[in-house]
């Protein structure tokens, strides 16, 4: 299982270079249910993953232009913040056991995967209707950009999300920079990797001194995955993002079904 948890972790990378986000949404449950890692441990490596390949395809956008670092740390400003108190403040005063009785045993593992399912249901939801998506956020170009209160709860929103769960949620940014700020459509999905990038790497120094961690297999894995992106990033000249994007959105779509039946109908009550 480790072995295919290496081969899935690759995957992950084409993914997220041949449709430029969402693919990282599958680290944690790759990491939980093929390598055998601790749900709350598994969020914080996926931190440090999504962060790491989030700055390489960060870089890369930024050297063609696509990149609004003002606006990136403007809005960044408060999703990072919140991220920081999640995991370091919020996620250790959390109990282990949050609910029991003589039927059911809700532990914080469980409730981790089962907010994630709802977060890959959501995403999924977002990638299958892409299209439509992206037409009516070209339209939104000429709409009154919102006031900046909004942006902030946004960006806390955000924040909670990737301090939580440890998932990126680029398809929360990306309609958010084009929506709020009246962004191109090139220069939001490159802001907001840099966005993402810094939103996870600083949550996961948060978990530092809370978690024994793995560096020979944490790194190990994210270098697999950053290599995956420059492969995704070469095959994506050759192959039809969109389709692409909606097949894999329907596969995230079955994966967090698939999770929420787990954790709430077939787990053991002493799990």
């Amino acid at each position: 299982m480790i072995i295919a948890g290496y081969f899935l972790m690759a995957l992950v990378g084409i993914s997220l270079g041949l449709i430029g986000g969402g693919g990282s949404i599958l680290t944690v449950p790759i990491l939980v249910y093929a390598m055998g890692v601790n749900p709350l441990l598994a969020t914080s490596y996926s931190l440090f993953i999504v962060g790491t390949t989030s700055i390489a395809g960060a870089a890369d956008n930024y050297r063609r232009g696509f990149v609004d670092v003002k606006t990136a740390l403007l809005f960044g400003l408060s999703s990072i913040t919140t991220v920081f108190v999640t995991r370091k403040i919020i996620l250790p005063a959390i109990p282990e056991v949050l609910f029991s009785n003589q039927q059911i045993h809700f532990t914080q593992s469980m409730a981790i995967m089962v907010l994630f399912a709802v977060l890959m249901l959501s995403a999924s939801i977002a990638m299958i209707k892409n299209k439509a998506n992206e037409t009516r956020l070209v339209k939104a170009d000429a709409a009154e950009p919102l006031p900046l209160i909004k942006l902030l709860l946004f960006g806390v929103a955000v924040g909670l999300t990737t301090g939580l769960l440890g998932a990126g949620g680029g398809f929360l940014l990306i309609p958010a920079l084009v929506l709020l700020l009246r962004m191109p459509m090139k220069k939001a999905v490159g802001t907001s990797l840099l966005i993402i990038a810094l939103n996870s790497l600083i949550g996961f120094t948060g978990d530092i001194g809370h978690f024994n961690i793995d560096w020979y297999f944490l790194i190990t894995l994210t270098l697999i995955a950053v290599a995956g992106i420059f492969t995704g990033g070469i095959l994506a000249k050759k192959i039809d993002g969109v389709k692409l994007k909606k097949a894999f959105g329907w596969f995230v779509l079955i994966m967090g079904i698939y999770i929420l039946m787990k954790e709430l109908f077939f787990t053991s009550p002493l799990h």
